[in-house]
């Protein structure tokens, strides 16, 4: 009997496989600080796509501008070396003059903003046989007072049409990424927490099917405080009067996830933090 092959593997083994779909790699890159983290994401992105094979790279890049912010500039920086989506989070409007750039579809700010705003706060790519949708959300515990998160998701979820779902949830408190985690395991991909600027040390998949970690950390200068130069911070809390903060100019680092995925239920098989100096 003639067994069937294709590029050298039994042909039913081929099948099976593109019913099961394949495994689908997502990089997320955390909060980018500055033109320094600009800079070293440029420097390191390309290599770190090529070694782990990734087929889409969203990035938080809210605070990518001078100071804080986002502005055109930064924006195009990291789109020009390699992002697909870039994700916002509480100072998406800090800088005025760069409300236009959300008209662009693969720059987001989150979807519970007040209706009115400009932007919105989820875009689907196209990746050929398969979409994968892309969310982005505010926490409001110790942030400002937006619509309700848990309300708004849920609603987003019912105008999906992908099994293959994203959420940047980019929030101040541990408790309210993890009620988020758990109130949406086994229904997304994933749940990235941004906002905080540390890794944390929790990256794990809830429920077999949903990846998550509180906090992917930042992309900035590394010996600083959140990002920002150590002395004025430091001023800040010891004699309590206002400090301007800026940028520290000391070596960068980047910090993200991998998180691999089937492409065909959005089931993500692993979760993998990255510190890349």
């Amino acid at each position: 009997m003639t067994e069937w092959k294709i590029n050298g593997n039994p042909a039913c083994l081929q099948v099976l496989a593109w019913r099961m779909g394949k495994t689908m790699n997502v990089l997320m890159v955390g909060d980018v600080v500055g033109p320094g983290g600009c800079q070293f994401l440029k420097e390191r992105l390309y290599r770190l796509k090529k070694e782990y094979a990734i087929d889409v790279t969203i990035v938080n890049g809210e605070n990518s501008a001078k100071g804080n912010g986002i502005t055109e500039r930064s924006a195009r920086d990291l789109l020009s070396c390699g992002a697909d989506v870039l994700t916002t989070g509480n100072h998406c409007f800090q800088r005025r003059e760069a409300l236009g750039i959300y008209e662009q579809d693969t720059i987001l700010r989150p979807a519970n903003y007040p209706e009115g705003c400009p932007g919105k706060g989820v875009c689907v790519l196209d990746l050929g046989a398969v979409q994968l949708a892309v969310l982005n959300l505010s926490g409001t515990a110790y942030l400002d007072p937006l619509d309700n998160p848990f309300t708004k998701v849920e609603q987003m979820l019912q105008e999906l049409d992908t099994p293959n779902i994203f959420v940047d949830f980019h929030a101040e408190a541990t408790a309210e990424k993890k009620a988020m985690g758990y109130f949406l395991a086994g229904r997304v991909t994933a749940v990235v927490g941004t906002h905080t600027h540390v890794q944390t040390a929790d990256a794990c998949i809830l429920s077999e099917h949903t990846g998550y970690i509180t906090d992917v950390g930042m992309t900035g200068p590394e010996e600083s405080i959140l990002g920002v130069a150590v002395q004025p911070a430091l001023d800040r809390f010891r004699f309590r009067y206002a400090a301007r903060f800026q940028e520290a100019e000391t070596v960068c680092f980047l910090n993200a996830v991998v998180l691999s995925f089937n492409e065909k239920c959005g089931k993500c098989t692993k979760i993998e933090p990255l510190i890349i100096r």
